[in-house]
């Protein structure tokens, strides 16, 4: 089966995707849209791959990842935008144009003609996560979807995660994608001017003024709107600490007049403390949440603790 939906029949530009069913009972678990940030890097290899997929190459071979997050959800995993990892346009001056309002609209396109591929998952409970940029490009998808009042959709909360790639995992990935039989067996291609597949995107120029617009009001909006939002961080990240998450998250609260229904109290796994949390508004509608030991990438270094959290924020519970 072909892994691409074509976002724009003009340009011929496509997106790659990776699915992923729950390991039990798929008709039944929710559909949980991935997107990794960068600008310009690659949910395929960084989330499928590194971090909660069901699969990590090690060597010559994939072995599997006993806290994959397809033990809970149907896992959409998506190139975007196109230029990065095995996603294009035929027409490589678009590579120079991409910015925050095309990426997002080519993502709802995208949702829009996957869904039409697979029917069975229109109307299923649907979440979107992300990290690093995509903590931009995640409440703008889903602003985007509230606002195209399509009945297909039934999106019901969003997370956002910060992040960064170590290095030593990223050369086992980029081997392994860049390995021909491993891209026909995804039925992969290098189109667009594409050499080869990599992390992040070498041939993507995005708009760079976008990096400096912040979205803490489209997450308000989002909130205002009934969409829950977790907002969450590896206690040991060094590159967006969580201290700064966490003011914006309560700053956030504040503006929109929500109570704070959680205390800042641990959640606890296996026993020991999983990490931190607090809640504001009715139905946890606005939360903030750590994962001990989660460093860079928190469900590659606390991957029992991250399945915990993203769990509970699938059913609407505090970890």
């Amino acid at each position: 089966m072909d892994c691409y939906i074509t976002v724009d029949d003009y340009q011929s530009r496509a997106l790659f995707y990776y699915f992923v069913e729950a390991y039990t009972d798929p008709s039944s678990k929710p559909l949980l849209l991935w997107l990794d940030g960068g600008p310009g890097c690659s949910s395929l290899g960084v989330g499928a791959f590194v971090e909660h997929g069901p699969f990590r190459p090690k060597g010559d071979v994939l072995i599997q990842n006993h806290f994959s997050w397809n033990n809970v959800a149907n896992i959409l995993y998506v190139e975007s935008p196109a230029g990065v990892g095995f996603s294009f346009s035929q027409n490589a001056t678009f590579y120079t144009t991409v910015n925050d309002t095309i990426t997002a609209q080519d993502n709802l396109v995208f949702l829009e003609r996957w869904f039409e591929k697979f029917p069975e998952y229109k109307n299923r409970d649907f979440f979107i996560s992300g990290e690093s940029y995509a903590g931009h490009y995640v409440p703008q998808l889903a602003t985007l979807i509230l606002r195209s009042k399509l009945n297909i959709f039934n999106l019901k909360a969003i997370a956002e995660e910060s992040g960064k790639i170590d290095v030593c995992i990223a050369d086992e990935v980029n081997s392994y994608l860049n390995r021909e039989d491993v891209q026909k067996a995804l039925h992969a291609h290098l189109l667009g001017g594409l050499s080869n597949w990599s992390f992040c995107s070498f041939v993507l120029k995005y708009d760079k003024k976008n990096l400096l617009i912040p979205t803490i009001d489209t997450l308000g909006s989002l909130v205002h709107s009934g969409i829950r939002v977790l907002v969450y961080s590896g206690d040991e990240d060094a590159v967006i600490p969580l201290i700064g998450s966490r003011r914006l998250v309560n700053k956030l609260a504040k503006s929109l007049g929500l109570n704070t229904t959680l205390p800042y109290s641990p959640w606890f796994y296996n026993h020991q403390v999983g990490g931190w949390v607090e809640t504001y508004g009715e139905k946890k509608i606005l939360s903030f949440a750590t994962v001990r030991g989660g460093a860079h990438q928190a469900p590659y270094t606390a991957p029992q603790r991250s399945l915990t959290l993203i769990t509970a924020f699938l059913q609407g519970t505090n970890p």
